[in-house]
Formats: structure tokens, sequence, C-alpha cells
């Protein structure tokens, strides 16, 4: 939706109808109260408190139109309580009308503000949307589902990174992590998917494919080291994976990242069994020397990819997220229910923020016809 348009359910004079008549009321209560009260008594001033509830309720018209019916209220008091210039209701007059007319101003100012960044929120979805593009939900033999949780949630874009691409009778995969922060972050995150979509099906194993993206990562962070003093201190952690359609096993390279869980019956089982290389960037560490390691997928199985935002959400204790602990719970769920158990387990634990960006990608291998969801895949 228009971040200009109106939403189909919203009053073109607030945002809730209902608590706008709470002012009105308050104005016509303590107009009552006034005019019953001694005169010595000196209410008119509480008058204000109704154009300053307002805007917490409605937008610049409305606060406008109560600020109009709180001054009016005011006059009618003065009339009636001896004329305009009596009592100093006049001084009061002015006041109020002042008061009233800078929260105006102030309400007038907050909804240029709150528009503003409405349509760069809007931007940043459209933007994340364009790097994370949804992964289908069956690819080949694949059940997959996803969930992505932002740090900050105004921004909507972060460093963590998945996608997926058909190659010849399989399907490759890569979760990452990039560290770093600001926009070069996010270019590098948008580098790596898009290299990995265009050469994914161009390497015959995991190994050549990751030393091949760590060329690319360290030529960009070469290339940008001259104009971004942050970039130096980027990479990626990366995880790639290799699941074959007419085998019941699987392939895998870690390049820094946190290992995957392989859930089996009830069985939850870290895979870390051939160790993990230096994160993408770094690779000239290990002489393009790239783990593959083999371990056995069959149907009903379900591998657990994350990112380490995952596992190093912390309570108010401190303590981190248990992820192995808790999706022990939930070993026989569909992917779709396994990641939405984790997204609100984690929030919970959390206390609702997170203190870094979190990506979860949940696969099952299925009985499922190979082959079958490829469109719309790159």
């Amino acid at each position: 939706m228009d971040v200009g348009q109106r939403s189909p359910g919203e009053h073109p004079w607030g945002r809730t109808p209902a608590l706008v008549l709470v002012p009105i009321a308050l104005v016509v209560g303590l107009t009552v109260a006034i005019l019953q009260s001694p005169a010595a008594a000196h209410l008119g001033p509480l008058l204000v408190i109704a154009p300053a509830l307002t805007p917490s309720l409605a937008g610049p018209r409305v606060t406008a139109a109560v600020g109009a019916l709180t001054v009016a209220a005011g006059i009618l008091i003065a009339v009636l309580r001896g004329g305009l210039t009596a009592g100093g209701h006049l001084a009061q007059l002015v006041a109020l009308a002042a008061l009233s007319t800078m929260i105006v101003f102030f309400t007038v100012v907050r909804e240029r503000r709150s528009r503003q960044l409405a349509r760069a929120q809007s931007v940043a979805e459209a933007a994340q949307r364009a790097l994370l593009r949804p992964i289908p939900e069956q690819i080949g033999s694949l059940q997959i589902a996803t969930v992505y949780l932002a740090a900050e949630y105004e921004a909507q874009i972060g460093g963590d990174l998945y996608t997926a691409t058909r190659s010849g009778s399989g399907t490759r995969m890569i979760v990452g992590d990039v560290r770093g922060k600001g926009l070069a972050a996010v270019g590098e995150s948008a580098l790596l998917l898009s290299a990995f979509r265009l050469i994914a099906a161009q390497h015959a194993t995991l190994p050549d494919l990751a030393c091949t993206l760590d060329h690319n990562v360290s030529r960009f962070l070469l290339d940008f080291a001259q104009t971004d003093s942050e970039t130096e201190e980027h990479f990626v952690t990366a995880l790639f994976l290799d699941i074959p359609d007419d085998a019941p096993v699987a392939h895998l390279t870690n390049c820094g990242h946190p290992a995957p869980l392989l859930l089996r019956h009830d069985r939850v089982v870290l895979l870390d069994g051939a160790g993990a290389a230096p994160p993408l960037g770094l690779g000239s560490l290990v002489a393009d020397d790239y783990p593959d390691d083999t371990f056995r997928f069959e149907v009903g199985d379900t591998l657990l990819l994350y990112t380490d935002g995952v596992v190093e959400a912390r309570d108010r204790a401190g303590v981190f997220y248990p992820l192995a602990e808790r999706v022990a719970r939930w070993t026989g769920c569909t992917p779709e229910a396994l990641v939405n158990h984790i997204r609100r387990d984690l929030l919970a634990h959390a206390g609702g923020r997170l203190g870094d960006d979190a990506a979860v990608v949940a696969v099952q291998r299925t009985a499922g016809r190979p082959g079958h969801g490829l469109h719309g895949l790159l």
C-alpha cells in the first residue's frame, strides 16, 4: 500500500473515531464543572487538557477542531462569568489559544515525520524483498520454510542472507551472515546472493563454489577499502548445502558459520563433523582448502539452518537461547510450523527484541516428485 494513501478502514478525520469523543466529552464536562463551581476556584486552565490529549488519538485536523472547541468553551465561560474583560478571562483565552496552536503545530510536524518514516520503511522492505527473494515452499523433493527477524524494526534490512537454486539434479542453498554495519554490509549481502545465484550450478563441488565466492568477496572488499573505512572489517560467514534429488544424502561446506541441526525422528544432531573454514573474505588463510561433509538426509529428515543472531540471543539473565534444546520439542513438525515455533520462542526468550538479525531456514526431504516447484526460482 502506498504510504500516502489511506487504508480502507481508516476514517478521514482520525485514526480512532470513537476515542476522539473522549477530548470532546472532556471539554463539555469541564465547561459544566467550571460553570457550576465558585468563581474563586479558577478551573479554566484545565481546558487545555483536551487539546493536549487529542494528538495521541487523532491527527492535526481533529486536534485543531478540539482546540477551537476548547477556545469556544472558554469564551462561553467568560461571557457567563462577567464578560471577556473581567477576572482575567481574556488572558486565559489568549494563553489557551496559543497553547492549542502550538499543539497543532507539533502534531503537524509529528505526522510529517511519521509519513517520511513510513516511506523509508516501504523502500527498505522493497530492498529487503529484492535481496531476500522468497524461497518456494516446495523445491523438488524438499519442503522449505524461512523466517527473518531484523534487530532494527525501523530498518528492515540486515546482513543475514539465504537463497536456493537448482543445480542439475539437485538443489543448492546458502545461508550467510555479513559481519559489518551500514550500507556496505547490505551491498556485500547483495553481491554474495547475486554471485551465488549466477554460478551455483557451474561448479561441480561445494568447495569449488566456496572458493570462487571467497575470491568475489575478497575482491569486493579490496575495491571498496579506499572508500569505506568499515569495509576492511567485513567478512561473511556462510554455509553451503547441496542436496541431490536421487540420493538420500546431502553435502555441506561450512565457512565460519554456526553448524546446522539435523532433526531425525526424536533426535537433534549438530552437524559439525568436517569442521569449518574461515569466513568468506578470509579464504587466503586456508589456501583454497574447504571442507566437504557428506551425511545421510532421508525422507522425513529436517535440516535447520540459522544465523548466529538466533543462538546468541540472550534473556534478561544473559543466558543464550538454547536452540538445540528447544528444537527437540518440535522434531515432528513441518518446516512451516517449526520456524513459527522458533520465532515465537526466540522473541519470548529475548523479551521481544533481538540484539542482532536472525534468520532460520528449515529444509525437509519429502517423497515429492523431483523437479516440482521450480517456477520463479533462480
